[in-house]
Parts: C-alpha cells; structure tokens; sequence
C-alpha cells in the first residue's frame, strides 16, 4: 500500500525538483549561453579542418610467411607499435621526406593521431591540416616513414646477428681447415680424438652457416599499406548548425548540473516539506504571487484564488484542535521584508473567520511602523464589547478607540490599530492588552494578532505566552531554514505553539506609473484610489471621533451586551 502510495507520489516530486532547479534560471541560462559559444567556437575553428587517414597491416619478418607455426600477433605488440608511430623518430623521418625543417617538428606531431582498431593487426594513420591537399601528403608521409623506419630496425637487428654469428663462424672454421690438412698429412695413422674434433667442427660450421643463411632469407618488410591516404572532400568539422547544437545541449546539462550543486548548498528551504520540517508544523497555505503596495484584503483583488487561499487557510486553523480550543492567533514573520505579506494573512483571516459569523478582532501590535489603519476600510463602529473603558491609572495603547472593518461579502471585523508609543514592551505587557486577548475566551470569539518581525524584534515573544497559537509567513526564497529552527525554538522557548506556516512568492513591485494609479484598502473600489501608504503618527489624520455608549441606561441590554468572562 505504501509502496503505490510512493510510486503515485514520485511524478509530483519529480516536478516539484524540476520546478526548484528552475529558480535558478541564471545559472541554467549561463550554462547554456556558455554551451553555445563553446560551439560556436568548434565550428569555427574546425571549418578549416580537413582529415586524411592511411592504414598499414604490419607483418613480422618471417623466411616463410605461409607457415601456419608462425604467430604473427604473438611476436608484434600492437601497444608499441602504436606509441613508435607516433614517436618523434617516425616524425623526423617523415619531416625530412617533406622537407620541414626542426621547428616544426612538435607542429607535425600535432596533427597526428595513430590508433589500433580492437583485434586487428592494423595501424590506422589519421593526419589532421587546414586542407585537404596537404592532410593526404602528411598522412602518405608519416605512413612511408613508419615503413622505413621499422625495416630499417629489423634491419639492423638482422645485421647484427649476422655479425655475431659470423664472429663465431669464422674462427671455427679455420680451425676446421687446419685440423683437415693435419688429418690429411696424417693418413691412417690419425688418432680417433683428431676425427671426432673435425667431425664436430664440421657440424657447428654448418649450423652457423646455416642460420646466416636462413637470417639473409628473411624478408623485412615492416607492413603493408593497405589504404593509402586521399584527400579528403569534405571539413572534418561538425558544422556551424550541428555544433551550436551540441554545445546548447552541453550548455543545458551543465547549467542543470550547475543549479543542482547550488541546491543542494542552498540554505534556503527547497520546498514546502522543508519549511514544515524547520518549524515542526504542517504549511497551511501557499499564496500566489501579488503587487507589493497593493490592498491587503483579497476581497479588493481580482484574483480569487488569493481569496480561496485564505479561506483554506482558515479552514484548516478551525479545525485544528489547539487553534480551537482557545480561538487566539499570532501571526508572525521573519524579517522586515515579509511584514507586508503578514499584514495581509492577519488581515485575510480575520475576514475569513467572520465570515464563518465569527466575532473577530484583529490587534495591530506592530507598534513601531503601524499600518493598517490606512490600509484597511476602517471606521469608528466598532461593538462596544470591544471598547470597554480603560481601568483606573491605564493609559496609551490600546486606548478606546476599536474601528471596525469593511470586508465586503465577508462581513465585517473588528481592529485595534497600532500606535506608536515611547515604551513598547510596557505597552505590549499592559494589563488592558492582556483583557484584549481574553476576549477570545467569550463565546464566539476569535482574536488574530500582529506583531513585527521575530528575528528584528522581541515584541512577538512578549505575547507569545498569552496567544499560545503561531502562525509564521515567510517566502522561502527569503528566509534560512536555520532562522525557521530558531523562531520555533523561540516561540516554544516563550511557551507558544506554532500552529503552522504561510509560504508565498516575492512580491511584485509596479513600476512609477501603476505606483500613482494603485489601489487603497482604505477607500471603495474605485481604480481612482492612490496607493497606500505607511501611516505616520505625526502627519497622519486622526481616528475617527469614537461613539460612546452610556452605561446602564438601556442602550446596551443584556440581550445586546457581550459580558467578559472574567464577569461571569
């Protein structure tokens, strides 16, 4: 079952690799354009190349060459012959028969290429020159002074041995003459030591004789041409077309090789099972690319799969039992370069969860470079069970003021906009933010929250211990694995959980035209809207004025009243 299970899984992780060397385009496209002018290159440069080739079936000398006791190939290495073809001896022959003087020796080696085809007896002569003419005349040549230069060896030899035999032949046979005239003076009365003497003299002269005899018989001839070398028709080239061809494939394997060595060091996570294995936590979502500045809801978007995306995000959060017992959320991220894609998860899912009729609020604690407010279609009704009064001696942030969101079909949710303060850790652990968070405890309750980058700020771990639940968003591209292991170690470190992680592309940036025509979350859906902008406390225009709700004088009933739990 596993088995088929792996077996049906194998095309998808085949894609999902193929589709990871494809980040690295520019190492693919250097390989390539790298293959292409190392064809270009041998096309060019052997255009004018032009190769003749002669081949010779070598012979051992031999007085009787149809003898069939004779082993050709026991008595001739093929290896040595081939290494003396291509010694520098064979090319001073053969330069002198060309008439090149010394210091194109080396030059005339390096045209030549002598090999030996498997069980055969042949020498295969291959002479390579810008044409055709003089390739067969260099080719002719070096195959003329292999001949010579062999025959004149075995030769030498053959003279050598003579000589050699001679020196013992002549000395025995004076001896023999000598011995045959004291024979022949002697008569009958010479011993039988002297005859045995002369009888065995005789018989070594003869053999020496013999074999100077049969060492003259021999033939010497080192070979026989079989081929003779022609010039050739045609370039010994691949060809312009034919070697861009071969290098542009050469040029693909390389730089695929190329992107897998730089895969494989790649500290980034690869895939999506690489960032669950970091955090220890399943993806929950992979959100397609979008415009960086563009509204953080998905509902102002054309593209509904981002919508769809979140929604099963969502979906996935509720089901699970650690988000559902308690209905509290921190959504996280990295580095400052994913604190836009943050915003945009906290504020997707907050929609998404009222549209499931969840009362929701979503609390800005990025206190250092709030946003939201003029990012999102906020105003100031807000329900005032999310606008209990501070207690005696609390001020600064979280102050009174809850806007309620806009989200279109999805409903309508609840924030508590960030503010920028002198002390943020005082303000983050204050008791009014701790009352916040404990909203989630009432029925029907949920509580995002969203807090600046982990590894820029501590101002995440301080409310780790009071929201449990983590949800990290990072690109992968963007992010070490080793930073993934060491949020989760902080978050577990400072008693949270992480829930799980949101994945998504870089973000697109629009260019200076699209920048002045962009859209504002804060405004309707017309295209006339500019393109948001961080909200600067000191310029920024202020909160809507905020509603007040009497106490106890009928307005809020209890059948319209969310009492606290620490009330009841």
């Amino acid at each position: 079952m596993h088995a088929s299970a792996a077996r049906d899984d194998e095309p998808d992780l085949l894609r999902d690799q193929f589709r990871q060397l494809l980040r690295y385009r520019r190492l693919i496209g250097a390989g390539i354009g790298i293959g292409l002018l190392g064809g270009a290159w041998l096309g060019v440069t052997s255009a004018d190349s032009y190769a003749a080739a002669s081949d010779i079936r070598l012979r051992a000398p031999t007085n009787d060459p149809f003898n069939p006791a004779v082993s050709v190939d026991k008595t001739i290495n093929m290896g040595t012959e081939r290494q003396t073809a291509s010694s520098s001896s064979v090319a001073e022959v053969a330069a002198r028969a060309l008439g090149l003087p010394d210091s194109q020796l080396a030059s005339l080696q390096h045209g030549l290429q002598v090999t030996n085809p498997p069980q055969t007896m042949v020498l295969h002569f291959s002479y390579t020159a810008t044409t055709p003419e003089e390739a067969a005349r260099r080719a002719n040549a070096v195959t003329k002074a292999y001949l010579d230069l062999r025959k004149k060896q075995w030769g030498d030899l053959r003279d050598s041995m003579i000589k050699k035999t001679r020196d013992q032949l002549d000395p025995m046979a004076k001896e023999q003459q000598d011995l045959a005239r004291t024979l022949a003076n002697q008569g009958s009365s010479a011993s039988e030591s002297s005859i045995a003497r002369r009888d065995d003299l005789a018989n070594k002269v003869s053999t020496l004789t013999s074999q100077i005899a049969s060492l003259n018989a021999l033939d010497m001839t080192a070979g026989t041409v079989i081929v003779k070398a022609v010039p050739p028709t045609s370039s010994n080239g691949l060809g312009l077309s034919v070697s861009l061809g071969v290098g542009g494939a050469v040029g693909v394997a390389l730089g695929l090789l190329a992107a897998w060595v730089r895969l494989v060091f790649d500290p980034a996570p690869r895939s999506s099972g690489d960032v669950a294995r970091a955090v220890r936590a399943p993806v929950l979502g992979t959100l397609p690319r979008v415009t960086a500045g563009g509204p953080l809801l998905a509902v102002d978007q054309a593209d509904s799969r981002l919508a769809e995306e979140y929604r099963s995000v969502a979906f996935r959060l509720a089901y699970d039992q650690r988000f559902a017992d308690r209905r509290r959320l921190l959504v996280v991220a990295p580095r400052g370069s994913n604190s836009e894609a943050a915003a945009a998860v906290a504020s997707n899912l907050a929609a998404s969860f009222a549209e499931t009729g969840k009362d929701v609020l979503l609390i800005e604690a990025d206190l250092r470079t709030p946003s939201l407010t003029g990012r999102l279609r906020a105003n100031a009704e807000s329900r005032p069970g999310w606008s209990l009064p501070p207690q005696p001696g609390e001020s600064g942030w979280p102050g009174p003021r809850q806007l309620q969101v806009d989200a279109g079909e999805s409903g309508a949710f609840d924030l508590v906009p960030g503010e920028r303060v002198r002390n943020v850790a005082r303000a983050l652990t204050s008791a009014r933010v701790t009352r916040l968070i404990e909203e989630a405890d009432l029925p029907n309750a949920t509580v995002v929250v969203l807090a600046p980058p982990v590894l820029a700020y501590a101002d995440a771990l301080a409310l780790v211990d009071r929201v449990d639940g983590v949800l990290i968003v990072c690109d992968p591209r963007a992010v070490h694995r080793a930073e993934l292991v060491r949020i989760r170690e902080l978050i577990a470190g400072a008693g949270g959980t992480v829930l799980g992680a949101v994945t998504h592309s870089a973000l697109r940036h629009p260019g200076r035209g699209a920048a002045k025509s962009g859209h504002r979350g804060g405004g309707g859906r017309s295209s006339n809207r500019s393109t948001p902008q961080r909200m600067d406390p000191a310029n920024s225009v202020p909160y809507p004025p905020l509603r007040q709700y009497p106490q106890g004088d009928g307005s809020d009933t209890m059948a319209l009243r969310t009492i606290p739990a620490r009330d009841r």
